[in-house]
């Protein structure tokens, strides 16, 4: 087995081939803990990927190579709360920026994940899941009241019940357990597991962009509690004057895949 004391360790990488952005969190040998020049970057990159609007799809992953047991991410570097430099409101700020991108957003879920990284997976808008993860959120047994955003997220996602469970118990879901509560669209061997998320980001990236982002932004506001009847009509009117949606119906009257350009 390869060291991971000798893999190479760097902030999150951003790539691009042709739709699709893959975002890929880099730091195996700690576990891909996140600090906060990570979070910077991260930052940065969302930027980036909003202001290409070639980008359809995101796929949030991570290098777990070399590691004994995959893990997505350990979380926060624990030893960040103890320095007075550090602005607390950053991850929160990632958070937040990862659920308002504007393309689709797919997590590649390829180990286990913690702490804080448990809300960028539910940021995302959906998530394949590796067989045998765990997902745990240990906030409350490290003293900690977990920020806003992140306990809102928890909510909308696993619902009442189970963001009480994560929260007040601390105790570890297994896939399964996020499988049955959505918060997995599948879960997947690690054989099989590349070709099941390029499966989903495929399909993600062959629907009408300009409808899939509009709906997308609609739903975020209809679970954050900040309906916007009158913008989500304007979006309404938007697509349906588009040349997506005539090309759309063209497609299913000639029976052949549409080709979509996001107009």
């Amino acid at each position: 087995m390869v060291s991971t004391e000798s893999m190479p360790s760097s902030e999150p990488l951003l790539s691009v081939d042709g739709c699709v952005a893959t975002l890929t969190l880099n730091r195996p040998a700690h576990r891909n803990r996140l600090e906060s020049g990570d979070l910077r970057a991260l930052l940065r990159h969302f930027e980036r990927i909003d202001a290409d609007t070639t980008i359809r799809v995101v796929k949030l992953t991570a290098n777990t190579q070399g590691q004994p047991r995959p893990v997505f991410c350990a979380g926060y570097h624990i030893g960040s709360f103890d320095s007075e430099t550090e602005d607390p409101s950053l991850f929160e700020r990632v958070a937040d920026a990862l659920a308002a991108l504007r393309p689709v957003t797919v997590c590649a879920l390829n180990g286990s994940v913690y702490g804080g990284a448990t809300d960028f997976v539910l940021a995302c808008d959906l998530c394949i899941g590796l067989a045998g993860i765990e997902f745990r959120m240990p906030a409350t047994a490290l003293g900690l009241h977990y920020y806003p955003g992140g306990l809102q997220r928890y909510v909308a996602r696993m619902g009442f019940a189970g963001a009480k469970r994560a929260f007040l118990t601390a105790r570890p879901f297994t896939a399964e357990m996020l499988l049955r509560m959505g918060c997995l669209e599948q879960i997947s061997e690690p054989s099989e597991f590349a070709g099941v998320v390029d499966g989903l980001v495929d399909e993600v990236s062959n629907l009408a962009p300009l409808a899939v982002q509009a709906t997308k932004r609609s739903l975020n506001e209809i679970a954050a509690g900040q309906v916007d009847l009158a913008g989500m009509r304007a979006r309404e009117s938007l697509t349906a004057e588009s040349r997506d949606f005539a090309e759309g119906r063209a497609a299913f009257q000639e029976k052949r895949r549409p080709r979509f350009t996001g107009a």
